[in-house]
């Protein structure tokens, strides 16, 4: 197996993680913005009032792109495995 494999997988590899990690941190992002801007116009200042919020959206999050995220995952073991006689080779 050469550098360039290697650095080739882990490349595929950070790029599966970045994609399938995005839209669960971009809903964690907005919502968290959302109530930052909620705490800035009444004057709350609670720092445990945006934990909630944020969970439940990701929960749900997950409910509606997890299928999806395990496609990804599951099509990049898959060409990892089918390519295995590859690395050895």
């Amino acid at each position: 197996m050469t550098e360039g494999q290697v650095l080739d997988i882990a490349r595929e590899a950070l790029y599966t993680i970045i994609v399938c990690a995005a839209p669960l941190l971009l809903i964690s992002l907005v919502v968290g913005l959302i109530i930052s801007i909620f705490q800035t116009v009444t004057s709350i200042q609670e720092q445990t009032l945006t934990f909630v919020p944020k969970i439940i959206c990701v929960f749900i999050g997950i409910m509606i792109f997890g299928s999806w995220i395990i496609n990804n995952l599951t099509e990049f073991i898959n060409r990892l495995w089918s390519d295995f006689s590859i690395y050895l080779g």
